[in-house]
């Protein structure tokens, strides 16, 4: 291959990593201020794009090149599913999005959707003869690292590292403006074209319904709520669908294209729903995160500048590590999640499978349990309050989180925003946290010990 052709497919495969999280990624939409970020994002003390890093594709890595473990190659699918097998991604996660706004866009289409699984730190993207797979995971201190997967058979499958094309797209102020994900909703017609003048929407879970998942196919009932699922929009000059009525409590997706390819029929509505909350809170704990690190570096550099004491921490520090640890608490706690108006019911083994992984409390309760009725989760607190990505925050900013936490949920604040959390609900997270979550149990009792002094 002579080199203009290696730099075209290095390239190809660079620009290939950008497309997942969550399967809607504009490139052509992003302008040349989101890349900028890629530049402070590799200084001290992130440095995002250094060789080190810690995530579960690195453990993968280490594991296939001892030969701990070998990826197996199915003829149908690719490394798809033993892929999904080693990372202990569940295929009841399976998300179809059918908008062509991916790379492989002559590959996609409502007839041939684009597949996306996931679990609590990675995304897998794959599509009907696609030559990649599309892997995004989560590192605890630079948030979302992206790779690919060649899908041709070989003997030492190995996964390709994003070298910044990503940052074009998946660091703007949809992910909080740090390496994230997002999740949008657009206006697709019958050929899968993203409506883009039509507008789009970043969606979570304080999302209305009738914003969430234009380009996507949803399985699962909802009752008298709409959304914008599995519907195609009329023309190009229109923010309008046909049929609306045909998108809606669909329990299957096998009139509208053949299903037999994927590992599951359906694309289901607890499991979109979760993405959504999930891909937020992440964004949301590498802010954190990058805050704190770099507040903290700069005091450093001006404490030894100004020859004050090495651990002096200015007014602005203080700021900056208030203001992020503020909006993880605020997200974590569900403030101002959309209600539900009617039930909500999935189609596949999703959401009884994410329930069952715990952690439970001695009563058998856990964050992970559903309520489906009025919102999402029975216990409004993030189940990625044991995630890597949170304990491994920096110690001054987990000082600021516990301490807002409790205020909260010891009912010491009289912060109106969360007011949607009953006293019931607040004693409820309060035990189940104590029981489960040793750290935080250690927290809250040093904190309560010094609130009664």
């Amino acid at each position: 291959m002579n080199s203009g052709k290696q730099a075209i497919c290095r390239m190809s495969r660079a620009i290939s990593v950008s497309l997942l999280c969550a399967g809607l990624v504009y490139l052509h939409q992003c302008g040349a201020k989101s890349a900028c970020g890629q530049v402070q994002f590799d200084s001290e003390p992130i440095n995002y794009s250094s060789p080190e890093t810690s995530n579960r594709i690195v453990d993968l890595e280490k594991q296939l090149e001892t030969g701990k473990v070998t990826l197996k190659y199915d003829e149908s699918n690719g490394y798809l599913p033993d892929l999904l097998r080693i990372l202990e991604i569940p295929t009841s996660s399976q998300m179809l999005v059918f908008s062509q706004t991916s790379f492989q866009l002559r590959k996609i289409s409502p007839r041939r959707p684009r597949a996306v699984y996931f679990n609590d730190d990675t995304y897998i993207g794959w599509v009907q003869g696609g030559d990649v797979i599309e892997v995004s995971t989560v590192d605890p201190n630079k948030g979302a690292i992206f790779y690919t997967l060649d899908q041709a058979k070989s003997d030492a499958p190995q996964f390709i590292r994003d070298q910044g094309n990503c940052m074009a797209c998946h660091s703007s102020s949809r992910t909080q403006s740090v390496p994230g994900h997002v999740v949008r909703s657009v206006y697709a017609d019958r050929g899968g074209n993203p409506l883009y003048g039509a507008g789009t929407f970043t969606t979570d879970h304080t999302s209305p319904f009738e914003h969430r998942w234009g380009g996507w196919f949803v399985t699962g009932s909802h009752g008298e709520m709409r959304h914008m699922g599995n519907l195609f929009a009329k023309n190009r000059n229109t923010a309008e669908f046909d049929n609306p009525e045909s998108g809606a409590n669909r329990e299957s997706l096998d009139d509208l294209f053949d299903t037999e390819p994927y590992l599951h029929a359906t694309s289901d509505i607890v499991a979109l729903m979760v993405l959504e909350h999930q891909t937020q809170m992440h964004n949301f704990l590498t802010l954190a995160n990058y805050e704190a690190r770099s507040a903290v570096h700069y005091d450093r550099l001006m404490n030894k500048t100004l020859e004050r004491d090495e651990n002096y921490r200015s007014e602005s520090t203080e700021r900056r590590i208030n203001s992020a640890a503020e909006k993880v608490v605020k997200y974590m706690l569900f403030v101002d999640e959309f209600a539900l108006q009617s039930p909500v019911v999935g189609v596949s083994d999703f959401a009884k499978e994410f329930s069952a992984r715990g952690p439970t409390d001695s009563q058998g309760r856990s964050l992970r349990q559903f309520d489906l009725q009025t919102r999402l989760f029975k216990y409004p607190c993030s189940y990625l309050i044991y995630s890597a990505a949170f304990t491994e925050l920096p110690a001054e900013m987990k000082q600021r989180i516990y301490q807002q936490l409790f205020d909260v949920l010891y009912e010491r604040s009289e912060n109106k925003e969360f007011a949607h959390l009953s006293s019931d609900d607040r004693t409820a997270i309060r035990e189940i946290l104590l029981q489960t979550h040793p750290e935080i149990a250690k927290a809250f009792q040093a904190l309560s010990a010094a609130a009664d002094q």
